[in-house]
């Protein structure tokens, strides 16, 4: 493998290492954002702050086995190992990471699927205008009572 390339794939191995350790850190102590970047990003995990800050917590540890072989194995592939070794390297870093990385995501989907979402609020038509902020309006612009005994009929 020529040097610049050993160094160019080792330089992303750790980088991606990195990130994805500081994701596992931020995630287990639940400071990570509910975001579009880092983290676990799924319809379950993106429906609440709650469903993202658990699935984070529960994806720590594979994001942290993730990042440490992404950042150990850039981090040899920068020492200039001979052409066989750096091509294992590359194998076994690009492989470690992808696999944990998924296991984070499935680990982190399940468990924001097991939180349970915040109740709606129920809407009885008592008063007026409480049907269109709860939902409960046909769209016909008539009013509460209206809508509540179109409902019941």
């Amino acid at each position: 493998m020529p040097a610049y390339l050993g160094s160019v794939l080792g330089g992303l191995l750790l980088l991606a290492g990195l990130l994805l350790l500081a994701t596992a850190a931020l995630g287990a102590r639940g400071r990570l954002p509910r975001n579009r970047f880092a983290g676990v990003k799924t319809r379950a995990t993106l429906a609440s702050d709650a469903a993202f800050q658990v699935a984070n917590k529960a994806a720590a540890v594979p994001f942290a086995a993730a990042g440490a072989v992404g950042a150990l194995t850039g981090g040899v592939l920068l020492t200039g190992p001979g052409a066989g070794l750096a091509w294992a390297l590359v194998v076994i870093g690009v492989i470690g990471v992808l696999v944990f990385t998924g296991i984070a995501g499935t680990v982190g989907d399940r468990a924001a699927a097991a939180v349970r979402p915040a109740p709606m609020p129920v809407c009885g038509g008592s008063c007026p205008g409480c049907d269109r902020v709860a939902g409960c309006s046909t769209g016909s612009g008539e009013d509460s009572t209206e809508n509540t005994a179109e409902r019941t009929s």
